[in-house]
């Protein structure tokens, strides 16, 4: 048996692997040197659902939704064995990138899917990977209060006009267009008392808007990382990443907040991203080919090639 010991915790690689495959392709590489654990990690965005179901269980269900542009569209949410139940907005509302319009797109099917799910004990809902920056517009068009005590992960702490002038762009918008969601997100006088709220610019705004109807926000990465059980104490190595590493990556997401993990208890991380804008200070940072066709392939090269510079490998 191999003495050394890794963790395969990535989150996904947007539309192009989810995180559960990604650790899969990991742990092929990885297991040739080391002994391996998979831990599929997210942060609120795309694939928290499916993170929180690989490590905690819980039923799938499933509700008749508006998408970001009006089209209707089955999106998941998953009730827990506890009582709770947990909705991700980009089931909802995902970013597509066959349609980019981020002065069209609404919230408003998220708002659908909360009132779908009925009352639970408590409601978490994951913020990220969504088409809107509509500061939660069409999501109070839809609920005027929360029906139960409701937690939102956000996938980065940014404050409300962040999510025009740093994310916008991402979801399709020119700088013009941007300077103009910008304006909209400062004229709402409903959204600023939370507008400088850590995670208020999650999911083009929709945590200020869930702010004003009572939510808690929380750091999503760190709320999912808990509640899945993540601890690298017990690894000589920890290999995380995304699709993009760059200055967002320690704003919020998953694996920036791994990588801060692993350095507090002292153990080797590694950071991958499909293309790396900016690494990731204080830790390993590695750049795939950025090809999506080659992702899994680099995956298990990556983890393959890790075993050669491990002290105990």
């Amino acid at each position: 048996m191999p003495s050394v010991r890794a963790l395969a915790c990535p989150a996904s690689l947007k539309g192009v692997l989810s995180a559960r495959e990604a650790a899969a392709a990991l742990a092929e590489g990885l297991q040739a040197w080391a002994a391996v654990d998979q831990l599929p990690v997210a942060d609120g965005g795309e694939g928290t659902l499916d993170v929180l179901h690989h490590a905690l269980g819980g039923e799938w269900q499933e509700a008749d939704v508006s998408d970001a542009f009006g089209h209707r569209r089955r999106a998941r949410w998953l009730e827990l064995s506890f009582g709770h139940a947990v909705v991700e907005a980009a089931e909802a509302i995902p970013l597509d990138r066959e349609r980019l319009d981020p002065l069209a797109a609404s919230s408003r099917g998220l708002g659908e899917l909360i009132l779908a799910v009925g009352s639970p004990r408590e409601l978490l809902v994951g913020l990220g990977g969504t088409a809107n920056v509509d500061g939660g517009a069409g999501l109070l068009d839809v609920l005027d209060g929360l029906p139960v005590p409701t937690r939102v992960v956000c996938d980065v702490d940014v404050p409300l006009l962040d999510a025009a002038r740093v994310f916008a762009a991402q979801k399709g918008a020119t700088p013009g267009e941007a300077a103009e969601l910008e304006a909209r997100l400062a004229a709402r006088s409903d959204l600023a008392p939370y507008a400088q709220l850590p995670g208020a610019g999650a999911a083009g705004g929709l945590g200020a808007a869930f702010a004003s109807l009572g939510a808690e926000l929380v750091p999503g990465a760190a709320r999912v990382l808990d509640l899945v059980g993540f601890d690298p104490s017990p690894y000589d190595v920890v290999v995380t990443g995304e699709g993009t590493v760059d200055a967002t990556t320690v704003r919020g997401k998953a694996p920036g907040e791994v990588a801060r993990r692993c350095r507090v208890a002292g153990v080797r991380c590694v950071v991958f991203g499909g293309r790396v804008v900016e690494p990731v200070e204080g830790v390993e940072t590695i750049a795939l080919s950025g090809e999506p066709a080659r992702a899994r392939a680099d995956l298990m090269e990556l983890g393959l090639g890790l075993g050669r510079f491990h002290p105990a490998g």
